[in-house]
């Protein structure tokens, strides 16, 4: 299955295959969870401490042989310009749910790790009752520990596309 070929078709800006057994689960990202960085720590089946222990999502991410890194960047006309980093943030979720939902058709056992904490509910069922979707749920890569830069770098690509620009990552895992 090409993933790269699939993200692009799709309207992802960037997209590069990734080797999940470089991909490591660092306690200081998870730390910067609980922290409160996202307002999400313990507010979501996708976020720590539900989505499982550090130890937890490296074995997961290690029992995958292949994956996407994919990305959207965006051109903003000054640091200040919220409603263009909102709007690219819309593309790169729409087109995310897109790349996860054909992933998971053509991959029964995948990954897929979002930027930013799951939007499919409106409002999270946790910790009171069952995830409504665990099949669609989306983890954020940070929740899993990954440091968003490392993981570019190992794909191949920049984290930071310069001056006047925002991009936001994601990415897939598969068996292959």
């Amino acid at each position: 299955m090409d993933l790269v070929s699939l993200a692009l078709e799709i309207g992802f800006s960037h997209a590069a295959e990734l080797e999940p057994a470089r991909l490591r689960a660092l306690p200081e990202v998870r730390d910067m969870c609980a922290a409160g960085r996202c307002q999400r720590y313990d507010r979501s089946w996708s976020c720590p401490p539900a989505c499982g222990s550090i130890e937890h999502t490296q074995e997961r991410m290690h029992r995958y042989t292949g994956g996407v890194l994919v990305q959207t960047t965006a051109e903003l006309e000054d640091e200040f310009d919220i409603e263009a980093m909102a709007a690219a943030e819309r593309l790169h979720k729409a087109h995310f749910m897109t790349l996860a939902r054909q992933a998971r058709l053509l991959c029964l056992d995948c990954l897929p790790l979002s930027a930013g904490s799951c939007t499919v509910c409106r409002s999270c069922s946790y910790p009171d009752r069952p995830c409504r979707f665990p099949k669609r749920m989306l983890s954020s890569m940070e929740a899993y520990g990954l440091l968003v830069s490392e993981v570019c770098t190992q794909a191949g690509l920049r984290y930071y596309y310069g001056p006047k620009t925002l991009t936001y990552s994601s990415c897939v895992l598969i068996k292959a």
